[in-house]
């Protein structure tokens, strides 16, 4: 069953992306970063442009084959039905991800200053109790 973490009180989601993308990259496991539309620009930006030792390589679902299979990140906004790995999961979007239950981890980011993401994100904590699911809670105002 998909481990499922909630990290409530980010400062922002493209900053808190970046972090956990590099902090997964560093330990060798593989991510999907499931995006709207409107991150997916300053995400995409965001990674490239991090400091020098902290390159993050990625690309986007749709991009060539075999640019997705040597790509340890991968930013999707859509059906992830296509993705070349299923290992840890980002949800950056409001809703519940689409086939979520793939993965051997899902992580939820809720921003500390927006009541409506915050209130997508109680509807979604629900979906997955609701489920049989075991949701662990991370604080980062906490610093836990």
């Amino acid at each position: 069953m998909t481990e499922i973490a909630f990290h409530f009180n980010a400062p922002d989601k493209v900053t808190y992306a970046c972090r956990v993308a590099r902090k997964l990259l560093r330990h060798g496991q593989r991510l999907v970063i499931r995006t709207p539309l409107a991150l997916m620009d300053p995400l995409d930006a965001m990674l490239w442009n991090m400091a020098p030792q902290d390159f993050v390589a990625h690309c986007r679902l749709g991009d060539a084959p075999e640019l997705l299979q040597a790509s340890p990140i991968v930013l999707a906004h859509d059906d992830a039905s296509e993705l070349p790995h299923r290992q840890v999961l980002l949800n950056l979007d409001g809703g519940v991800p689409p086939g979520f239950g793939s993965f051997e981890r899902l992580i939820e980011v809720v921003v500390a200053d927006d009541e409506a993401d915050r209130a997508a994100a109680r509807v979604r904590w629900r979906h997955y109790v609701q489920r049989g699911y075991a949701l662990v809670r991370h604080d980062l105002a906490q610093g836990v």
